[in-house]
């Protein structure tokens, strides 16, 4: 393995080693969490309240030396209140940019789904071009600019449910389940003292392992990772196969072939090694199509899940040797 690749596997098992102290009992949610950052792109985390979601990204952005803002998404929420505004000085007689929370480097846009489309239309631009617009000026955004935005899977009153081109934007749908026994017994141990994960985190317990600098260079190194052919066409029929199946109303489109092609590849690097395996591929799939693939009513009404789905996909494309 050559020396940048060493770098970016020392800087990706540091940082997971470190957001463990904090995050307990969710290994597999932290290293899916570090490929949107070093992808360059943004994830959606669902699960039930109380399962560290908020807690996983501002740990991450200590750990990587960057900005941290979170916004509370609600009905009343203006677009405005995300980008920021022009304010008018007096004492200059001049209009003055008031920056809003989307100005820094990971953005957790907690509760998305409890904003209307209006608002979280705000995102969009950012999103894809690290750009914001306000009064038809545009402003550049963090290069590590990375939204995390998070959705409560069982409360849906009174909730927005998100365009299907905005949920395209998300590379990844991260699902955080409730930690196992032995976890949350863990967790329940360490509230007693004084090693509670806020605790930790706000107390220096955790280092940081990166800067931001770092962080860009690092990112750069992921395309030394070996990707064979067949692997592309593996990545691309799996993708046009969900477009096929009699139970999709509506596939993944190209977007998802490339988060598919990055998401592997950064899966590789967190294992360790500097090529794409088919199991990369596979281990990738639901987290980046679950959320872009529409079930037919009548096979949701049979009660036919979307990881199903994918699942019997994988079943079908001739995996590659």
């Amino acid at each position: 393995m050559n020396t940048t690749v060493d770098q970016l596997k020392e800087a990706l098992a540091a940082a997971r080693q470190e957001v463990a102290k904090v995050v307990i009992g969710q290994s597999d949610v932290i290293d899916k969490a570090l490929i949107p950052i070093f992808t360059g792109h943004h994830a959606l985390i669902e699960g039930v309240p109380g399962v560290a979601k908020t807690l996983l990204v501002r740990t991450l952005a200590h750990v990587l030396g960057c900005d941290f803002c979170r916004i509370q998404f609600t009905p009343d929420l203006m677009p405005a209140d995300i980008t920021g505004t022009n304010v008018f000085n007096l004492q200059r007689n001049e209009f003055a940019l008031i920056k809003g929370p989307i100005f820094t480097s990971f953005l957790l846009a907690d509760e998305i789904n409890r904003a209307p489309a209006k608002t979280q239309s705000a995102l969009l631009q950012a999103m894809q071009e690290r750009m914001v617009s306000i009064d038809r000026e545009t402003y550049n955004l963090s290069p590590n600019f990375c939204v995390f935005a998070t959705q409560n899977p069982i409360e849906y009153e009174g909730t927005y449910p998100l365009p299907e081109a905005q949920k395209d934007r998300f590379m990844l749908k991260i699902t955080m389940n409730v930690p196992e026994r032995e976890e949350e017994l863990t967790l329940a141990k360490r509230m007693l003292g004084k090693e509670s994960p806020e605790a930790v985190l706000a107390g220096g317990g955790v280092r940081q392992v990166l800067s931001t600098e770092t962080l860009a260079a690092l990112r750069a190194q992921l395309e030394l990772i070996v990707v064979r052919d067949e692997l592309l066409a593996y990545i691309v029929d799996i993708v046009r196969g969900s477009r096929r199946n009699e139970s999709v109303l509506v596939g993944a489109g190209p977007r998802a072939t490339q988060a598919l092609l990055l998401a592997s590849r950064a899966a590789s690097a967190i294992a360790g090694r500097d090529f794409v395996t088919p199991d990369d591929i596979k281990a990738m799939a639901v987290p980046v199509l679950e959320h872009r693939v529409i079930l037919r009513p009548e096979f949701e009404i049979e009660g036919v899940t979307v990881i199903e789905v994918i699942q019997k996909i994988l079943q079908q494309v001739a995996v590659p040797r």
